[in-house]
């Protein structure tokens, strides 16, 4: 039975030395064996303290990034370049400081930013991607760090909305060091099939994200929940299912995600819910062993 996480935006944002700690306290208690920390800004969270409370809980620790204004990798300054990758190098130093194998996020633009692209100012912008993403991998992988790629869906970026697009622009940057991270909220919206493009994101798959059709919590929604778990078998992912969902009561994260009503009666009920949900979807792991 794969490992069940969640990401700390279902309560708050952003996530800081201050509310970490009882935070991820509470996370432990509810169940989750993972958990996802979002770096919002560099030096919200410090390394030291937060190893403190891994250790005291026992929650595998996963890093995600937020491309908030101001953060591009393509059709954009030199400076903003230079910043964007300044913050993804933050990113990895936390990975590294607390112990998380893989940084995720939807790393080449801000959320949010979108326009038109003809075939040649695709090609274009994906050259330019790897370009500017390249030093980062680099950087990653010398620290022990996989970076995960995420597709959006078409509402937040018109650069890389499916895993066919992810790996035409990540293209020869992939390997050991960068592959694929799949929310099944975005595979829902652009692809044909979630199972069937996590079978093309195969070996490459680094991290996978999961929430209810709806962004509430996974189970009783509109997802194919046997097909996609299957296929993640296929492939061989033997990581955490992660819950990511979002608190409508942070303006600033509630209008990124587009999160204008409550997903939930609370955020400990969507966060149970999905936990339970998960936990019943799986079967069983064989006797003498885990998978």
């Amino acid at each position: 039975m794969r490992a069940i996480g969640v990401n700390t935006w279902v309560w708050t944002s952003p996530l800081t030395d201050a509310n970490l700690p009882d935070l991820l306290r509470h996370i432990a208690a509810l169940g989750f064996d993972a958990v996802e920390l979002p770096l919002e800004n560099e030096g919200d969270i410090s390394p030291g303290p937060t190893r403190d409370v891994l250790a005291e809980t026992g929650l595998t620790p996963y890093v995600v990034g937020a491309m908030a204004p101001g953060r591009d990798l393509v059709s954009t300054s030199p400076e903003t370049v230079t910043s964007t990758q300044d913050y993804l190098r933050a990113c990895v130093d936390l990975a590294e400081g607390v112990g998380a194998a893989a940084v995720c996020g939807p790393f080449y633009a801000q959320t949010g930013r979108v326009w038109r692209l003809d075939d040649d100012t695709r090609a274009a912008a994906y050259d330019e991607w790897r370009t500017n993403l390249a030093p980062v991998v680099a950087y990653a992988g010398e620290r022990g760090v996989r970076i995960g790629i995420e597709p959006l869906n078409r509402y937040e970026t018109s650069l890389v909305n499916t895993v066919d697009q992810a790996l035409e622009g990540l293209g020869p940057l992939l390997g050991p060091g960068l592959g694929l991270a799949l929310d099944s909220y975005h595979l829902n919206i652009e692809e044909r099939s979630s199972a069937d493009a996590v079978r093309r994101a195969g070996e490459h798959l680094v991290h996978v994200q999961v929430c209810g059709s709806d962004r509430g919590a996974p189970g009783g929604d509109q997802t194919d929940w046997p097909a996609l778990l299957a296929a993640l078998d296929e492939v061989g992912y033997d990581g955490p299912l992660n819950i990511e969902s979002f608190t409508p009561d942070n303006a600033a994260i509630a209008v990124a995600a587009s999160i204008w009503r409550p997903l939930a009666a609370s955020p400990d009920d969507l966060a149970r819910d999905g936990l339970a949900f998960l936990r019943a979807v799986q079967p069983a792991a064989p006797t003498g062993g885990t998978r």
